[in-house]
């Protein structure tokens, strides 16, 4: 437990390793939702399209944080911020289309959505808890 809370708190003291842990992250998402799912969404309880629009949003947090990663070279809490609140609200439109869909999801369907969400909400609150502390 000690060593996970000092990698946390280098990561936090660093913040620009956040966005590459983010980038990397949505990447593997989208792969999962836009690929991987879509192969299976028999088995996940889930539309294709659905998927794949929630696949896109990813892509776009990928973009923006390995941009922020690669260009911005001072000031990046404010950066991060933004993702982090990104996060969060990918979080609550997968929630919500969980309600909307619950009917149809598979318990494969419902573990994957909520193992990505608890991933997604603890790297938001690292990334929160980065862009407001100062040092």
């Amino acid at each position: 437990m000690e060593t996970f809370l000092l990698r946390l708190n280098t990561l936090i003291k660093n913040p620009k390793q956040l966005f590459l842990i983010d980038a990397t992250g949505a990447v593997i998402s989208a792969f999962f939702l836009g690929v991987v799912l879509v192969q299976l969404n028999n088995y996940v309880g889930l539309s294709r399209n659905t998927l794949y629009i929630l696949a896109v949003i990813p892509c776009f947090f990928a973009v923006y944080s390995f941009s922020s990663y690669f260009f911005i070279k001072r000031n990046f809490r404010p950066f991060l911020g933004v993702i982090a609140i990104a996060n969060l609200l990918y979080c609550c439109l997968t929630l919500i289309l969980l309600f909307v869909h619950f009917e149809d999801l598979t318990v494969l369907g419902v573990s994957y959505f909520l193992i990505e969400l608890i991933v997604v909400i603890i790297i938001s609150i690292i990334e929160l808890k980065a862009s407001r502390d100062r040092f």
